[in-house]
């Protein structure tokens, strides 16, 4: 339709007409996490993990003999370098007691080597093994250049390096891998070696402070603790001060907030398909307290509406308990399929649908998003209860 499928698809195979393969595809992303420093994966390393879980110790997650000697399970982030440099995966960042090479690691040089005449780079440790005894930035061609380590680079890594950027290519920009196989092969990290921030001068608040939410009960708390002023975040405008300053609590009385179960993960709709966790949690639930649900006359297991100031209500089960606190109630986030009361179960493709469907608690919940990142408020806002 779009005349680039050919280029979309150049490095994925078809299993059959309609299938693309599964391994090309694991391999298409992960070749594009050079920037995070999570390219050391590859299908065939994930499948000898499942193959050999048993030689897995439950508490470190590290393989005790075996195929896998030595790698972490799942080979968790930083995995460094190429598949063929197999590194064993990060199972604890900033842990300078093991060597990189067998997934120790430093904080990360991100925010620069000087600031106001003051050294953001490590001073006096490192971690084991390191040829650098102190701190360093994040490696670049430059780098290794200066440290005389770009010798050990092969012809191949060496061409790939100067296509991209020559001696101004990074760790994250150099597609060859060699820049961080070089780094630690000298049991250095790629991205450096750096102090944490205590005071990160690039927030709005560069020491925490609390602010408190734009829906919130706590009207006394907004003049001690307001939002921040209305801006244009990139693009597009982004609201704080305009929301807060409305009083939405007398007719939302509770604090809405929700969190993950055990049995779900994310959305839910893969978790929801699978039969063990499907059948543990079978419907989507508001966690009440029980003085607040004697004050509405809603009783255990009955079916409630959720509302939220915006207008957006779920139709839901009430769990009467004290895990919350008086005022306060709690949805899951993992529900979907279910729209303010109707079901949507004829709107997935035929075989595609969860076994458990439920309403969304995004649905209940209200606009606000964080000041740095623009991840969307979740976890703080009002609603009304009310038996359906």
């Amino acid at each position: 339709k779009f005349g680039w499928a050919d280029k979309f698809f150049r490095n994925i195979g078809m299993d059959g007409e309609d299938e693309p393969n599964v391994e090309d595809i694991t391999r298409e992303f992960n070749n594009g996490m050079w920037t995070i420093g999570y390219t050391g994966w590859a299908p065939e390393r994930i499948k000898a993990h499942m193959a050999n879980q048993h030689t897995f110790d439950k508490t470190t997650l590290q393989a005790v003999g075996g195929p896998v000697d030595g790698e972490y399970y799942g080979l968790p982030w930083p995995c460094w370098g190429t598949a063929e440099m197999k590194h064993p995966g990060t199972p604890n960042l900033y842990d300078m007691s093991k060597p990189v090479s067998k997934g120790g690691l430093t904080f990360r040089a991100r925010f620069g080597v000087e600031r106001d005449g003051v050294n953001l780079l490590a001073e006096g440790v490192y971690s084991v093994g390191s040829d650098i005894q102190d701190g360093y930035p994040e490696f670049t061609m430059a780098m290794l250049k200066e440290l005389g380590w770009d010798g050990e680079l092969t012809d191949e890594e060496r061409a790939s390096i100067e296509a991209v950027a020559g001696d101004n290519t990074n760790w994250k920009t150099d597609l060859s891998g060699g820049i961080q196989r070089v780094a630690i092969a000298h049991e250095c990290a790629p991205f450096g070696n750096a102090k944490a921030r205590a005071v990160v001068w690039t927030f709005p608040d560069p020491v925490p402070v609390h602010r408190e939410p734009l829906y919130t009960s706590r009207r006394d708390l907004v003049v001690d603790y307001p939002t921040y002023a209305d801006k244009q975040a990139y693009r597009l405008p982004t609201l704080y001060e305009s929301i807060q300053k409305n009083d939405f609590s007398k007719d939302y009385p509770l604090i809405l907030t929700s969190g993950r179960l055990v049995e779900f993960e994310g959305g839910g709709d893969e978790s929801r398909s699978n039969p063990w966790l499907a059948e543990l949690q079978q419907e989507m639930f508001v966690e009440v307290n029980l003085r607040d649900a004697n004050n509405l006359g809603i009783r255990d297991g009955q079916q409630v509406w959720v509302e939220g100031p915006e207008g957006g209500k779920v139709k839901v089960a009430a769990m009467v308990t004290e895990r919350v606190g008086e005022g306060v109630a709690f949805m899951p986030f993992h529900f979907g399929g279910m729209f303010q009361g109707r079901d949507l179960r004829d709107k997935y493709p035929e075989g595609a649908d969860p076994i458990v469907l439920g309403e969304s608690a995004n649905t209940a919940l209200t606009y606000g998003y964080d000041s740095v990142t623009q991840m969307q408020e979740t976890k703080a806002s009002l609603c009304k209860i009310t038996a359906a």
